[in-house]
């Protein structure tokens, strides 16, 4: 009889259990699972230098991931921030012997300015979020490519020192980790203490009410491409920085890990639920398995293949099918 009075308690409190809460959980104990069987694979995986590294290519996925995470939240979905963070790229290198420290200044604002005019042509001529960024894309790979002539732009020697805001270290932790940190904090400074957080997880849930509620959608909208397109830029910044190079194609292979670092981290792509600190997660999970793969030797066209399939499963699971009744 004791038995089965435990054994009815345990039932009971399983079924107290808020869905939602153990949804929120999942990506934790992922990220905790996936190091212990790195760490078990490959001991070298557990290294003071191999946590540096993750760390630094962490920060940079996270940044990148961040910008995204406000779009996502509203439902819609911006393909543009890898070309624009190339492009950027190419700008501070080539800018960077002119304008010293405020070429990485115009490395975030244009990209900020290519988030806005993202967010306008998406909310003015009601155009598809895909379609539009996809397009935006395509330009500012074009452009980048024009105004590099198709190729690598190095950062000269002689100006190398004005990126160690980037590539130095403060008490050992990399500068780049103490970037994504700021963008951490200021991130969820946006999303939790003033009316643009709230907003986007209401557009996310329900446009038509918020709307009708009197929240100024479109600006909110705009808003959140404008961030994305900043973060985007700061990416940029830091890839030069770190790479002594800006390049037209230097983000490639960027945006299908940065899409999957926010879903997997909890954001549903329905919008209207998520969250920047899901995203630093998410960006930890999937450099825990890029460095997992580098480790056992899988090459990088490989880990697409790879993060594809995390992005449908993570999707998958995420998605909120009230609001999609067909699937189109």
């Amino acid at each position: 009889m004791a038995g089965n009075s435990t054994f009815s308690r345990i039932q009971t409190r399983a079924r107290r259990i808020d869905p939602n809460f153990a949804r929120q959980l999942a990506p934790f104990v992922v990220l905790i699972a996936l190091v212990i069987i790195v760490g078990l694979a490959t001991p070298e995986f557990l290294k003071l230098h191999s946590l540096i590294v993750l760390a630094s290519d962490t920060a940079t996925l996270f940044v990148l991931g961040a910008g995204a995470t406000f779009v996502i939240m509203l439902g819609s979905i911006d393909l543009s921030i890898e070309a624009v963070a190339s492009f950027v790229s190419v700008i501070v290198a080539l800018t960077l012997p002119d304008l010293g420290y405020l070429a990485f200044v115009l490395g975030v604002v244009v990209g900020f300015g290519v988030g806005v005019i993202n967010g306008i042509v998406h909310v003015r001529l009601l155009l598809p979020s895909f379609i539009v960024t996809l397009a935006a894309a395509g330009v500012w790979t074009g452009v980048g490519l024009l105004i590099s002539d198709a190729t690598s732009v190095p950062i000269d020697a002689d100006d190398r020192h004005l990126t160690s805001w980037i590539t130095g270290t403060v008490l050992g932790i990399p500068n780049e980790l103490l970037i994504a940190g700021v963008v951490l904090v200021v991130g969820l400074f946006l999303q939790h203490y003033i009316p643009f957080g709230r907003y986007s997880k209401a557009i996310g849930s329900g446009e038509a009410a918020t709307w009708a509620s009197g929240v100024k959608v479109r600006i909110t909208k705009i808003t959140a491409f404008a961030i994305a397109g900043a973060l985007a830029g700061m990416t940029g910044v830091m890839l030069a920085g770190r790479l002594s190079s800006g390049g037209p194609r230097i983000a490639d292979q960027f945006l299908l890990p940065a899409i999957a670092t926010v879903v997997v981290g909890g954001t549903s792509v329905s919008g209207g639920v998520g969250s920047i600190w899901r995203t630093f997660i998410g960006a930890m999970i999937v450099s825990v398995i890029r460095t997992g793969m580098n480790f056992v030797g899988v090459d990088v066209f490989s880990q697409q293949i790879v993060f594809g399939a995390v992005l449908i499963l993570a999707v998958g699971v995420t998605i909120d099918r009230s609001k999609m009744p067909i699937i189109k």
